[in-house]
């Protein structure tokens, strides 16, 4: 690692960093300089994964245990990276939840826990991570294209549950401005993902759809990500920001 590195000696937090768009951006951030920590519920194998390739390439990482629909897991998770590493400076809450279903036949649970992880983990964690920031820290939500555009039946709760984030994060940029802590929401379209594939029936629907005709890729994401995080997105905060191929062009 070199001191012309983007992210050298800055420290990472990425709420559900084991698989996809989380896995994308805690490769890439170390890869910029920062320590990354990274939480999973259910993909020890995965997560470890994640942290071996980054260690290979000369990087910190460091897996935690935690269950997004846990409060006091968040926080222990926070606290626990922010002691290993000493320092947090950038928080991604990245992880989430999709449940469709046509809204008479939604259940009760399903939009408990939608709401538990897509919205109140990131109240949570961007809470717990506050305390702990230095002036200049940067808060990163990882959003849908569905808070703007829902063009397929059975998704109203979730696309409620991201167009949520796009309020907290303006409000969020409200309250940590004065800091320095800049609150930024990413909003992808449909990325090549294992739970929402490019090659499926499904997503042959949705690139008709799309101004580039294709799904995005995870190591799209992360690089914007990585942008946001960076010293030159300093004057950018409580923005809502698209990444989706022109779906909702």
């Amino acid at each position: 690692m070199t001191n012309t590195l983007t992210l050298q000696d800055k420290v990472a937090f990425i709420q559900g960093g084991s698989r996809g768009i989380g896995a994308a951006v805690a490769k890439r951030l170390a890869r910029e300089g920062a320590a990354v920590a990274l939480t999973y519920s259910q993909s020890p194998d995965a997560a470890q994964a994640v942290v071996q390739s980054i260690e290979a390439a000369g990087g910190r990482a460091l897996a935690i245990k935690a269950d997004s629909a846990d409060a006091d897991a968040i926080r222990g998770a926070i606290r626990q990276a922010a002691e290993a590493f000493g320092r947090l400076d950038i928080l991604v809450n990245n992880a989430g939840v999709l449940a469709i279903a046509p809204i008479e036949e939604f259940a009760l649970e399903d939009l408990d826990r939608t709401l538990a992880i897509n919205v109140r983990s990131v109240v949570i964690a961007s809470q717990e991570a506050a305390l702990h920031m230095g002036n200049g820290g940067r808060i990163i939500q990882i959003g849908s294209t569905n808070a703007d555009r829902m063009p397929f039946a059975g998704g109203a709760v979730y696309a409620m549950s991201k167009s949520a984030l796009v309020g907290l994060t303006k409000g969020l940029a409200r309250d940590l401005g004065p800091r320095g802590i800049t609150v930024n929401n990413v909003q992808p379209g449909p990325v090549d993902t294992d739970m929402n594939p490019a090659n499926s029936d499904f997503a042959e629907s949705l690139k008709q759809l799309m101004a580039v005709g294709r799904y995005g890729q995870v190591e799209e994401i992360a690089s914007f990500v990585a942008y946001l995080s960076g010293p030159e997105a300093g004057y950018i905060t409580g923005a809502n920001l698209l990444i989706d191929g022109g779906f909702s062009a």
